[in-house]
């Protein structure tokens, strides 16, 4: 007895959606956090934004609503190899936010409320790639998807992307955040397949 049916010719590639190496589609969206849920209420939220000097620039959740938001629809990537496509969201871009902060820094390091932090390339925040998400699919954000704000960075692998920001260090020098300490990928491009040292 054959174990492929008559016809059966495998998936279509033509109709397939275009995901990264070693990534499946999922329709549901996993909640995979490092620690536990911090609930911080909107009134008590604060982000600030520290340059390389030590310039600190503040938005309670007032200032933060008051700028200009965006629509976007982006595909979402996880280390864990799902992806997730065309999810929508609204936020404040951080070109932005950073619009009237003054650096020369080329790093960020990103901080959460409850102690969680991850490293990016300043470039990488910029010119449109990377947003502070306060809704998801028309709703307010959830805390178990990083509400009341999030750090958005979609096209790097989801870890990137700090649920629950609280801060973003400016700096002239890389550092290593929570995950990128303990063997991941410390940029975490998709498409190359970044996981982890070494990739």
């Amino acid at each position: 007895m054959g174990i492929v049916s008559p016809g059966f010719s495998g998936r279509r590639r033509g109709g397939a959606p275009d995901l990264p190496p070693g990534q499946y589609l999922t329709e549901d969206f996993p909640v995979l956090s490092a620690g536990p849920t911090p609930h911080v209420p909107k009134e008590s939220w604060n982000l600030t934004v520290t340059t390389e000097t030590g310039t600190a620039h503040h938005w309670d959740w007032a200032g933060l609503t008051a700028l200009p938001a965006e629509r976007f629809t982006v595909d979402l990537h996880c280390v864990t190899k799902w992806s997730k496509l065309a999810t929508a969201w609204e936020g404040i871009s951080l070109d932005t936010l950073l619009a009237g902060v003054e650096t020369s820094a080329e790093y960020a390091l990103a901080h959460s409320y409850g102690g969680y932090t991850t490293n990016l390339p300043l470039e990488d925040l910029l010119d449109g790639q990377a947003w502070i998400a306060v809704r998801y699919d028309g709703e307010d954000l959830t805390p178990e998807h990083g509400g009341p704000a999030r750090l958005l960075v979609p096209h790097l692998y989801l870890w990137k992307s700090a649920k629950w920001v609280s801060a973003i260090r400016l700096l002239n020098e890389d550092h290593p955040g929570f995950w990128e300490s303990v063997g991941y990928h410390n940029y975490g491009d998709p498409w190359r397949e970044q996981r982890y040292w070494g990739d």
